[in-house]
């Protein structure tokens, strides 16, 4: 079973905000997209930018640098120019705290 750990308060995330965490050595974007949460790496595959302050649309975070675009459910790439995968972490929610598991 992961374990998890607390992060955020989901009070500090407004409708499609963005924070930036670090846990375990991970460096991960925490994302609030139509009232649901998502944590993703940090960093676009592509050229290893933040996508921190990316477009936030349909389920999708677009890369901020050169327009790659990534699933917030699952880190698939839907657009190039990346082709690799990003990492996505599971999120438990209760009450007003949002809790990030990660393998350190």
């Amino acid at each position: 079973m992961p374990e998890y750990h607390v992060v955020a308060a989901c009070s500090e995330l407004p409708d499609e905000g963005q924070l930036h965490v670090e846990l375990n050595g991970k460096e991960i974007l925490l994302v609030k997209h139509d009232g649901a949460f998502y944590a993703i790496d940090y960093y676009c595959s592509h050229e290893m930018f933040s996508l921190e302050g990316g477009d936030v649309r349909q389920g999708c975070i677009t890369c901020p640098y050169h327009g790659a675009e990534f699933k917030l459910d699952d880190g698939s790439v839907q657009a190039a120019p990346a082709w690799e995968a990003i990492a996505t972490y599971p999120i438990k929610i209760e009450d007003d705290t949002i809790s990030i598991a990660v393998e350190g």
